[in-house]
């Protein structure tokens, strides 16, 4: 990623510099703005036109300029203070709208999957079928376009204030099937794959839960590094706090470029949601396991953890054991 603030002291740093930008776009954002769909028709007004991507480079740029200057127009000024919530407000537009996509794309699957259910073997269906799969796949290709901006605006903020970026809340085979048809399934096999790759990613799982009154990092940072050390593909799992121990947790996992996946309350189950998440976390059978001192909801984790096989990490504020590890 290009750094955000940087001293310029000659000419031989103004000419590494510019190698440094133009030397092409990260390997995020090339695979994001690639596209193996031939040009898509885009109406504006009453005339249509073939159009590609967007250059990866120019949008890479594009997006950190989006958080930067926000916060160097305003800095030293009146207005400094509120620059980090417009950011973080461009920053969630991002996230919205990726989201958005996501659930378009999600719904273009079933219609295709539906089609393929009925389908008939005749020309009209095998013509619909195709352009239900474009759609499909055109969603899919906005949505990792969208995504990969949010991510890269994320880190520029993260860069920007020290601190992470988190959201507000974040078929039967018959002989009628045609060649249309299977090649239909197939896509739908391969979006389903790409989806479980993003979303569970691989690698030993590290659970981690602390309390939300959290702000010394030091403590938590030594013991994820220590874990780290241990098991470098490590994912880290958090209780998807976006204040206290998880958020430096979260901080500390895009610092170090640790797959992080969010374990947030499960709905509808009232005072019982921590309980019943923290009985599903011990259920993934995690690797290992930081505690750092909170509420009940803590000991609980720590305790069934035990119960499972995994002897957790516990953290306290005061550098010793938490308070309702002593007393066992």
């Amino acid at each position: 990623m290009t750094n955000f603030k940087r001293t310029i002291r000659d000419f031989t740093e103004i000419a590494d510099l510019i190698a440094e930008e133009t030397a092409g776009p990260s390997n995020d954002f090339t695979a994001a703005f690639s596209s193996d769909l031939d040009g898509i028709r885009v109406a504006r007004g009453e005339d249509e036109r073939l159009a590609d991507m967007p250059d990866p480079m120019q949008v890479q740029l594009a997006t950190e300029l989006l958080i930067g200057t926000v916060f160097d127009v305003l800095r030293d000024t009146r207005l400094e203070r509120v620059a980090e919530r417009i950011a973080w407000g461009i920053v969630n537009s991002l996230h919205s709208t990726a989201r958005g996509l996501a659930g378009q794309a999600d719904d273009a699957a079933r219609a295709v999957k539906d089609l393929i259910r009925c389908a008939d073997g005749s020309e009209v269906m095998m013509d619909e079928l195709e352009q239900a799969q474009l759609k499909c796949r055109e969603l899919d290709e906005a949505n990792d376009a969208i995504a990969c901006m949010r991510d890269h605006a994320a880190a520029s903020f993260r860069a920007e204030t020290g601190k992470p970026w988190s959201s507000a809340r974040g078929s039967l085979v018959s002989s009628k099937r045609t060649a249309s048809v299977i090649d239909a399934t197939d896509f739908l096999a391969a979006r389903r794959n790409r989806r479980i790759d993003q979303h569970h990613p691989q690698g030993p799982i590290v659970a981690f839960s602390g309390g939300a009154a959290w702000d010394d990092y030091r403590p938590i940072h030594a013991a994820l590094n220590r874990v780290k050390a241990f098991i470098p593909n490590m994912v880290l799992l958090t209780t998807a706090q976006d204040t206290g121990a998880d958020a430096i947790a979260e901080s500390w996992a895009a610092s170090n470029d640790v797959r992080l996946v969010r374990l947030g309350l499960p709905k509808g189950l009232g005072k019982r949601a921590g309980f019943v998440r923290n009985d599903r976390i011990a259920a993934l059978r995690p690797a290992d396991a930081i505690v750092c001192e909170g509420s009940g909801i803590q000991a609980h984790l720590a305790r069934v953890l035990g119960e499972a096989g995994v002897r957790p990490r516990l953290i306290s504020r005061d550098g010793g054991a938490p308070v309702w590890a002593r007393t066992r």
